[in-house]
């Protein structure tokens, strides 16, 4: 059975990703498009469209073009989209990379792609001449100035912009690498056509007023920055305030100082909304809406948000080899749930044993079809061959299943669900009691292999005050069947978690792995 979304099919236009996000910028020419959270650079739509096209003739001039890659090492910052839609424009594909990575990945990420040219901040310098020796990059440019490296301004020409022949639906725009969280992140491939239905799904589901101000702290690296947030938020005219990095407080101080309409959040800042006493010292009433994503959102936690903020509190389901591809909008929805799929794209849930598609409120992996799923992984054949089907659906890996109304309740991971005596457990539905407990500020559970049951479940947590295991322990087995119980308990100082919020499962089994062979 496949179910279709209850919006309205819209058409997908064949035209290149930077004229489709940019094509209100002359409309909205004196307009600040993207500003610097300290105030201190900011960009109109026109200002931006017109770096965006000198770029792009700048690099054109250095010979950058279809077929060459540029690499993006920077945190959210005004000047990201200028370079990014340059790139584009220019019919190159752009790698954008987390900062936060270690080295190793970085210069395995570079060299799988191939990237001639690395644009970077000065403060990242040492990092990207590093970089230099170890891969193939021919040149570092930085926004501002840096010695060692040439300056992204000097790219700045008055030349008439390039216009290489780009086809839509096969040419890759950009290259990002899945989490990795439950195994190594691949190289994902997506089509100027992929991003541009992902802005448009954004932008008819969750569409900007004229007056919105959006807070761009979700990483521009991320698929879930770098499209619901920069490409989106540039379609539909809005404001970006960027901020380089998650601090609570200046978070807060920014939401409170930009008198911010919109947020585009992850799990743990929502966290912060509905219960930090920080919260308190700041106003926040220009808080209309705040949609969540990145990973799944306790339905209390959005209701206490909701409730403190007096603002919307909805989120969007998707992966970064397809995003979104359901997203709550504003019509009701019930608790848990993460709405219903977004235009143009398509569902199923198939048996995991058998693989036979299966009906409304059934458990089963869910897979999706639509104009937003990737063209396939980087150099991996094989790993494309089998999460997409030969009918386009791509298989997500995530365990749930969808009601009558056609919305979708997310279960779980089906890879990290644990095998306790030939029972399946969900670590999300313990970490979710884990989280209740009035002394946890933060849980993550993992199987741990067992001779006699094959994994045990285990809770890793972060105490607000001291607590015995015993006692945590016990309070989760008040509130599942006894399979389902938690069988270790470790404190710790903190969950590893990716930038968007997913607790990083993997980092926890290889600490386990490396203690069993001491």
């Amino acid at each position: 059975m496949i179910f279709t979304s209850p919006h309205p099919p819209v058409h997908v236009p064949e035209t290149t990703l930077t004229s489709f996000v940019l094509q209100r910028a002359e409309q909205n020419a004196a307009k600040v498009a993207i500003a610097d959270v300290s105030g201190q650079r900011e960009y109109t739509y026109g200002e931006l469209a017109s770096a965006v096209r000198r770029a792009a003739s700048g690099l054109h001039a250095r010979g950058f073009g279809k077929g060459d890659v540029l690499a993006m090492l920077a945190p959210n910052v005004p000047e990201y989209p200028i370079a990014f839609h340059a790139a584009a424009m220019a019919g190159g594909t752009v790698v954008v990379l987390n900062p936060l990575d270690t080295m190793d990945d970085l210069a395995a990420h570079l060299n799988e792609v191939g990237a001639s040219l690395l644009v970077t901040l000065p403060s990242e310098l040492a990092k990207a001449t590093a970089l230099v020796s170890r891969t193939g990059v021919e040149e570092i440019l930085v926004f501002g100035e840096a010695e060692g490296a040439t300056s992204f301004a000097s790219l700045l020409a008055d030349d008439a912009p390039p216009d290489p022949p780009i086809d839509p639906a096969r040419d890759v725009v950009v290259i990002l690498h899945s989490s990795g969280s439950t195994g190594y992140p691949k190289g994902v491939l997506l089509t100027h056509r992929n991003l541009i239905a992902s802005a448009l799904q954004t932008h008819l589901i969750a569409p900007s007023a004229e007056d919105e101000k959006v807070l761009a702290v979700p990483p521009f690296h991320h698929a879930f920055g770098l499209s619901m947030v920069m490409n989106a938020s540039l379609l539909q005219g809005a404001t970006m305030v960027t901020m380089p990095r998650f601090e609570p407080e200046a978070f807060l101080k920014a939401i409170q100082d930009h008198r911010i309409t919109r947020l585009f959040a992850v799990p743990t800042m929502i966290v912060l909304l509905a219960k930090s006493p920080l919260v308190d010292r700041y106003d926040l009433s220009s808080l209309r809406s705040i949609i969540s994503g990145g990973a799944a959102l306790d339905p209390e936690h959005a209701r206490l948000c909701q409730q403190r903020l007096g603002c919307r509190v909805g989120q969007g389901y998707g992966l970064t080899e397809g995003l979104p591809s359901f997203m709550q909008s504003d019509d009701p929805v019930s608790p848990g749930s993460v709405g219903v799929s977004a235009p143009n794209v398509e569902c199923k849930v198939i048996d995991v044993t058998t693989g036979e598609e299966v009906g409304p409120y059934r458990d089963g992996e869910i897979l999706i079809r639509g104009p937003h799923v990737m063209k396939g992984y980087l150099n991996a054949e094989e790993a494309t061959r089998e999460i997409l089907e030969p009918d386009g659906f791509l298989h997500t890996g995530d365990l749930g299943h969808v009601g009558d109304d056609g919305e979708l309740f997310i279960v779980d991971r089906i890879k990290e669900l644990i095998k306790y005596k030939g029972q399946q457990v969900s670590p999300v539905e313990l970490e979710a009691i884990l989280m209740s407990h009035p002394k946890v500020a933060d849980a993550a559970v993992v199987g741990v292999p067992d001779e006699e049951a094959t994994e045990l479940p285990k809770g890793f947590v972060v105490a607000k005050e001291p607590v015995t295991p015993e006692e945590i322990m016990a309070f989760v087995a008040e509130r599942v069947a006894p399979y389902k119980k938690i069988r270790r308990l470790e404190f710790i100082d903190q969950i590893p978690r990716t930038p968007v919020g997913k607790i990083e499962r993997r980092s926890l089994k290889e600490r386990e792995r490396e203690r069993a062979a001491r």
